[in-house]
């Protein structure tokens, strides 16, 4: 599923896209998924464990932007990371001991879809080492009109930018003061099936989805099992049971990678778009908030 040419492109840019990831049959099922949980959240009146909603959502008129943990609200989920596959481009760009750091589906929907404003998964949750990534897969079909997810190359061998405002984490960059070129922002598109996989560190963001067709996209963050999380760790048989292939270990592996703590905990939790309401500055227009 993933050349040799591909892995080399993951090492120099910290991305690549891997069409036809997801068969059709596979598709359709976690579609009706999908579908039956965004249904559930009728009558949801503000964020919980399962969703985080969007700022215009009504419980008589449901607007969800995430659903959190799916691997732990619907046993498809956890199916499809477990599919070989997937596992095959993992192997291949971690190594052959996998763990699920985490997981959660940003459904992105059409006309009003939040963006997500610039930064690094690893200003949230930085480890021992920086074997880490998070798959992207696409349920929709991504192009530039839908909100897709927009990635600088090479950022991964980068700095971590500062992710704080006023003292507190606050899950953005200052898009300002970063100085980076967001004008050389790549996409990555893809047939609904696909999917990226994007290094811990590289800068990457996503705009809002003004267009009429949503881009729903299930993220799995996923470590070499030597990579051990820095912040938030609580149990060892929890973390271990969390392994995708492989065999867990006792002996982190230590790299000196460069690393910037999310503390003071952000004003705001729930989710990166809770967090990033607390930014001073902001690169992503919101055109629909009150749809």
């Amino acid at each position: 599923m993933i050349t040799d040419a591909q892995v080399a492109f993951y090492e120099e840019n910290g991305y690549v896209v891997v069409e036809d990831v997801l068969d059709a049959a596979t598709l359709a099922r976690v579609r009706k998924v999908v579908s039956e949980i965004l249904d559930d959240a009728r009558g949801v009146t503000t964020h919980n464990d399962i969703y985080d909603l969007e700022p215009s959502h009504r419980p008589d008129r449901p607007r969800v932007r995430r659903i959190k943990k799916p691997h732990l609200v619907h046993p498809v989920f956890r199916e499809v990371l477990n599919a070989p596959v997937l596992l095959d481009v993992l192997v291949r760009l971690l190594g052959p001991n996998v763990r699920l750091h985490g997981s959660k589906l940003n459904t992105k929907s059409a006309g009003f879809g939040s963006p997500v404003e610039w930064h690094q998964d690893w200003a949230f949750y930085p480890h021992t080492n920086d074997d880490v990534l998070a798959i992207g897969l696409m349920f929709d079909d991504v192009s530039m009109e839908n909100g897709p997810m927009l990635v600088l190359p090479g950022t991964h061998r980068g700095p971590i930018y500062d992710h704080h405002a006023q003292g507190r984490f606050c899950g953005a960059m200052d898009p300002a003061a970063s100085g980076l070129d967001f004008s050389r922002a790549v996409p990555c598109l893809g047939r609904a099936g696909a999917a990226s996989f994007h290094h811990v560190r590289l800068v990457h963001g996503s705009a809002q989805n003004t267009s009429s067709r949503d881009r729903q996209l299930l993220l799995y963050e996923c470590a070499a099992a030597d990579a051990w999380p820095l912040v938030n760790f609580t149990n060892i048989d929890e973390f271990d049971s969390r392994m995708i292939c492989g065999e867990p270990t006792l002996e982190p592996r230590l790299v000196p990678v460069p690393v910037r703590m999310p503390l003071p905990p952000a004003l705001n939790q729930g989710s990166i778009y809770e967090n990033q309401t607390a930014a001073s500055s902001r690169f992503f227009k919101v055109a629909l908030e009150s749809v």
